[in-house]
């Protein structure tokens, strides 16, 4: 359930309803809102105590909370969740957040290159992965801990914050000193001792949406990482497994707009794993931002034919370039910018 408290209270009666939830049992999640406060209450039967809360000073209602989810909900929180990634970059307000990079790291001069032409085109963030979960042991699994100073020094050269997958709780801390963003992948969706640790960090976690997912079965994955503390989510959309063949996966446009009206957290788009082919790429990403995606995650390789990973899906420079002078149009027209 959450506790709306009433309009102009003050401090010291929002810590005297935190403190009676706890003394009940429960785990409070105080939410500060451009227009109101909220106490989201966590815990087994809390309807149970209903009366007793509503009889406290500065309860102007409360309200149970009836779907999986409690705290990445739109029942806590009516305005968008807006999320730091660096100083002066934030996701989830106006402006569009494009996360490009190659699928892995592979080397030094490969990794620098394709920072360097993502940059210029006007992305906003780098992407590449350092540790790789593949579906075949025996394909390339990245260069795992040799990656970590290769994506280190290309990130302090071009000044760019870097989002990277991370597989293990074991990783976590190795990537800390590189990553402004941790990335869930699909494989790990409800991998729920990761999610648990990842709610302890002071980053932002992107998560994706696994290949049999349901809405409701990311949005509860997310409340994973949210319950324990880091509300710097990102939910992303990568394409479902159906009966389709012409694409490696099939993007669900309307997870979308579901997940805008159902959580208030950031939702981004990944043309690229979700269509599994280059050219289109292009027009998926421009149905993103009209269906009202806060960013893309976009594969571009310098060299897409050599890439040791996912070439096929990977634009190449110019392409990339193509459609960042593209994308500009397609926010202006929902009321957003790049």
């Amino acid at each position: 359930m959450i506790i709306i408290v009433e309009s102009g209270a003050d401090k010291q009666t929002v810590d005297n309803l935190v403190a009676k939830v706890r003394s009940l049992g429960f785990t409070p999640h105080p939410i500060f809102g451009v227009e109101k406060t909220v106490i989201a209450v966590v815990g087994h039967k809390t309807q149970e105590k209903i009366d007793i809360l509503e009889t406290m000073p500065g309860v102007q209602q409360i309200v149970p909370i009836l779907r999986p989810y409690k705290l990445v909900g739109r029942e806590v929180r009516a305005d968008q969740t807006v999320i730091e990634i660096a100083d002066g970059l934030e996701i989830g307000g106006e402006r569009v957040v494009v996360m490009a990079g190659p699928c892995a790291v592979e080397s030094y001069e490969q990794f620098s290159q394709i920072a360097r032409y993502v940059r210029d085109a006007g992305a906003q963030v780098l992407r590449g992965g350092i540790f790789k979960p593949r579906t075949s042991p025996h394909d390339f699994q990245g260069l795992r801990e040799r990656g970590i100073p290769v994506a280190k020094a290309v990130k302090e050269e071009t000044g760019l914050p870097f989002v990277t997958e991370v597989v293990d709780v074991r990783d976590i801390e190795a990537l800390h000193e590189v990553a402004d963003v941790y990335q869930v992948g699909a494989r790990n969706m409800q991998n729920f001792a990761l999610l648990t640790e990842l709610g302890k960090v002071d980053r932002p976690v992107m998560l994706k949406r696994a290949m049999s997912a349901t809405v409701d079965d990311l949005l509860q994955a997310a409340e994973y990482v949210v319950v324990e503390g880091n509300a710097n989510v990102i939910l992303c959309e990568r394409g479902i497994r159906t009966f389709e063949t012409s694409t490696r996966n099939t993007l669900d446009i309307s997870a979308v707009v579901a997940l805008k009206r159902f959580s208030h957290l950031p939702v981004v788009v990944d043309p690229s794993h979700a269509s599994g082919h280059d050219w289109m790429v292009p027009a998926l990403s421009k149905a993103a931002v009209a269906a009202g995606a806060d960013g893309l995650l976009i594969e571009t390789h310098w060299r897409p034919q050599e890439a040791m990973v996912d070439g096929h899906q990977s634009l190449t420079p110019s392409t990339f370039d193509q459609l960042m002078d593209e994308l500009p149009a397609i926010c202006a027209a929902v009321g957003r910018s790049l």
